[in-house]
C-alpha cells in the first residue's frame, strides 16, 4: 500500500486541529437527537496473502493479493444519548484481484466492485468537548457486484457478513460544521472460486477503512 495519502491526510488534520484550537467561534456540542452527516473520503485495503489450491486442496504456490481503492463515502449518525451514537456507513469501492507467484510475479485475475455497508455502535466520553473521540463496535456486509475476469480467468466471489471495530474523532469548526476522522477495522472473508471450482482460496481480507471528512449536525 502507499501510505503517502494517508500521512498526508494525517499532516492536514494535524493542521486543522492547530487552526480550530486558535478559534474562538462557537459550536454545536454532539447531544441526544443529533443526526450528523459526514461525507468522507476512504481508503480500503486489505493485507489479504491466502493460498490458493486445487479442488482436491493441494497448494498451487500461488497466493491472493488484493488492491486498495480510495472513493468516497457517507456516515450518518443518530446520537440515542449525548454519549451513544448510531453510525451507518455507505460507499462502494474497486478492487483489483492478482495471484501472486512464489517469486513475487503477479497476475490481475479479475476486479470486483464491493458494498461494504457497515452499521455500529459508538461511545463518545467527551460530547461537549471541541474535539470529541469515540469508539464502537458494529456488524459489516459484504456484497460483491459488477465483477470482470481477465487473463483466462474466471473469479466467482461470494458474499459474506463480519463485524467492525471502530474509532475516530471529531473536530468543531463553527456553529454545526466538524472535521472528522475514522478507522475501521473490518474483520470479514469471501470464498473465491477460480474457474468453476478448479481452483479455490479462502480470502481473509480484514480490511482497513482509513476516512477524512467533514460533517453537519442536524
Amino acid at each position: 500500500m502507499n501510505y503517502a495519502p494517508v500521512l498526508s491526510a494525517a499532516a492536514l488534520l494535524a493542521a486543522s486541529f492547530a487552526a480550530v484550537g486558535a478559534q474562538a467561534q462557537s459550536f454545536q456540542p454532539e447531544a441526544k437527537g443529533t443526526f450528523m452527516v459526514n461525507v468522507r473520503a476512504s481508503d480500503v485495503f486489505s493485507d489479504a496473502d491466502n493460498p490458493i489450491t486445487t479442488d482436491a486442496g493441494v497448494d498451487t504456490g500461488l497466493h491472493v493479493h488484493v488492491g486498495n481503492s480510495v472513493m468516497p463515502t457517507l456516515g450518518f449518525t443518530y446520537f440515542v444519548t449525548s454519549h451513544i451514537a448510531v453510525e451507518a456507513i455507505l460507499g462502494t469501492t474497486q478492487h483489483s484481484i492478482y495471484a501472486v507467484s512464489p517469486t513475487g510475479a503477479s497476475t490481475e485475475v479479475a476486479s470486483t466492485w464491493v458494498l461494504p455497508p457497515v452499521i455500529d455502535v459508538q461511545y463518545h466520553p467527551f460530547p461537549t468537548s471541541r474535539l470529541s473521540p469515540y469508539v464502537g463496535i458494529g456488524v459489516n456486509l459484504m456484497f460483491y457486484y459488477a465483477g470482470s475476469n481477465y487473463n483466462g480467468f474466471n473469479v466467482s466471489l461470494g458474499d459474506n457478513v463480519g463485524f467492525a471495530l471502530d474509532a475516530g474523532a471529531d473536530v468543531a469548526i463553527s456553529g454545526p460544521w466538524s472535521l472528522n476522522i475514522d478507522a475501521k477495522k473490518i474483520f470479514t472473508s469471501t470464498s473465491a472460486n477460480i474457474n468453476d471450482g478448479i481452483l479455490h482460496s479462502d480470502v481473509e481480507l480484514d480490511p482497513w477503512v482509513l476516512s477524512l471528512g467533514f460533517g453537519r449536525k442536524f
